[in-house]
């Protein structure tokens, strides 16, 4: 009985041993679970933001549907972590995606067609906007297309949807660009409305609103307007592109980056006040007037689901082929529409515009 005894009392603080042993058993191996489990999903969440460098050319409202997706997170919510890069010419940024300096970028139709005749594998996976809105804003003293002769206007670099505008609105007017009009390289939409102010142009083409960055004020009018013609001039304007090769190997990035164009373009239309901040943000000098106006007109024309127009494209392509008239480059090979129709059959696009 006391060999019992005395055994006893060893035998229940062993007991109580083991019971707390489990018990810190039980928490560290929770611990080392909870801790692999975040290790997981800090190792996911850091594979899932791809890094990409997008550029986009110009800062007028019409182009800033990719600083609101970088500004406003849409990007970054589609697993991205985008570089936003300002290159203020299609004819550039093209080069630029050639070279895979740039994964994507805005480039208009007139870019892709005249880089694809000279060998480049860009495409077209999507556009926010399908059409030419500008105006040619001239000098007050400037009353009627014979008065335009012999005299100058501005654009940001041939080959850019500038330029495009600028020769469609001159022989809209019955002149022949570069012969009764010159036309010039200047820059952007502010160094455009700058050297107007100077007197270094008489007029310049503009997107919606432009006329309001005009300094001190200049007497101004609109001598041509594109919104004026009975068609809306089709050109994939605002274009997500890249080549067909980093297509091939990165789709998820690129399907990822129109999913971030599509929810900024829902931000822009029912985001008013938020859009106009970012666009500010971009913009320098962006007034109260210029704000208001560009948006009340870009808001009408932006895409809910954006295809690439191929009657605006092959336009394009007809233009570029002039210069390589044996070139094999058709308008097929210039898009690839595929992401958006998957996005559209998906239903993605209903869900983000709430129908």
């Amino acid at each position: 009985m006391v060999v019992g005894a005395q055994h006893a009392a060893p035998l229940e603080k062993i007991g109580k041993y083991e019971v707390v042993m489990n018990h810190r058993s039980k928490c560290f191996r929770k611990f080392l679970w909870s801790f692999l489990f975040l290790c997981v999903v800090w190792s996911v969440h850091a594979q899932a933001q791809d890094k990409i460098k997008v550029a986009y050319s110009s800062t007028d409202t019409l182009n800033q549907i990719w600083t609101i997706a970088h500004d406003a997170g849409f990007f970054k919510k589609n697993g991205l972590d985008v570089e936003l890069v300002y290159i203020g010419s299609t004819t550039v940024a093209a080069t630029a995606i050639v070279a895979q300096d740039i994964q994507v970028g805005n480039v208009a139709g007139s870019g892709v067609a005249n880089a694809a005749i000279r060998g480049a594998d860009m495409v077209s996976a999507g556009c926010t906007i399908n059409v030419l809105a500008y105006e040619l804003v001239v000098l007050d003293s400037i009353k009627s297309a014979e008065d335009l002769k012999g005299k100058s206007i501005g654009i940001s670099r041939f080959g850019s949807v500038s330029d495009v505008a600028a020769r469609e609105l001159l022989k809209g007017l019955g002149l022949r660009p570069q012969e009764d009009v010159k036309i010039l390289q200047v820059g952007g939409a502010s160094e455009r409305a700058a050297g107007f102010s100077r007197g270094v142009i008489a007029g310049f083409p503009s997107p919606p609103g432009n006329v309001n960055l005009i300094p001190g004020g200049l007497p101004h009018r609109v001598l041509a307007d594109m919104a004026d013609l009975k068609k809306p001039y089709p050109l994939p304007f605002i274009c997500a592109v890249t080549t067909k090769s980093y297509l091939a190997k990165n789709r998820s990035v690129v399907r990822r980056v129109m999913m971030a164009l599509i929810e900024a373009s829902q931000y822009f239309k029912t985001n008013k006040e938020g859009a106009q901040k970012i666009i500010a943000k971009y913009l320098r000098g962006a007034n109260k007037a210029y704000l208001d106006t560009s948006y009340d007109s870009t808001v009408k024309i932006i895409e809910r689901v954006p295809y690439t127009t191929r009657e605006g494209m092959k336009i394009q392509l007809d233009d570029a082929l002039k210069q390589a008239p044996g070139s094999k480059v058709t308008v097929d090979s210039l898009i690839d529409d595929s992401i958006v129709r998957e996005l559209e059959k998906e239903g993605f696009i209903d869900r983000v515009y709430g129908k």
